[in-house]
């Protein structure tokens, strides 16, 4: 169910999507009010599970992680106890940044990021170890055209 926001609610979430390093008051400014009225209202959209959590975005090459694999996979098995071994084996990897159950030809599609294609190996024959599946097409992003977080609000 979609929470109610009014336009000082969204104003200060494209804020905080923007840079949620940024001081409070430099947020009330930005967006119009004072600091306790923008306070208050970031409280209650945390409370009501509109902002989620604070974390900072990482720069992958900086730190090294300069190959990101899009992973699509296929199972032949859709029983709830390899679903249940599949998402164990995903959530205990964090080169795993993203994973999608898809609608269509492919079951899964994984955003894989690792320092080189011999790490991606390493993690594609850890992950075929501990889960069965029926077909994995890896795919190398060549160049990172857009990447963002901000929800068009």
């Amino acid at each position: 169910m979609a929470v109610r926001l009014d336009d000082l609610d969204r104003k200060i979430l494209g804020e905080l999507q923007t840079d949620g390093g940024q001081s409070l008051d430099d947020i009330a400014k930005s967006v119009g009010s004072s600091k306790t009225p923008v306070w208050n209202r970031i409280r209650k959209m945390r409370e009501a599970g509109v902002i989620k959590h604070q974390t900072y975005l990482l720069d992958a090459e900086a730190l090294g992680f300069e190959a990101c694999f899009f992973v699509l996979i296929r199972t032949s098995e859709h029983d709830a106890a390899w679903q249940q071994s599949f998402l164990k084996a995903l959530k205990g990897r964090p080169e795993v940044q993203e994973a999608h159950r898809l609608a269509g030809d492919i079951d899964y599609i994984l955003k894989v990021r690792v320092k080189n294609a011999r790490a991606y190996d390493t993690f594609y024959q850890a992950l075929i170890s501990e889960v069965r599946v029926h077909n994995v097409t890896a795919l190398l992003s060549m160049e990172e055209i857009k990447s963002t977080t901000i929800l068009p609000l």
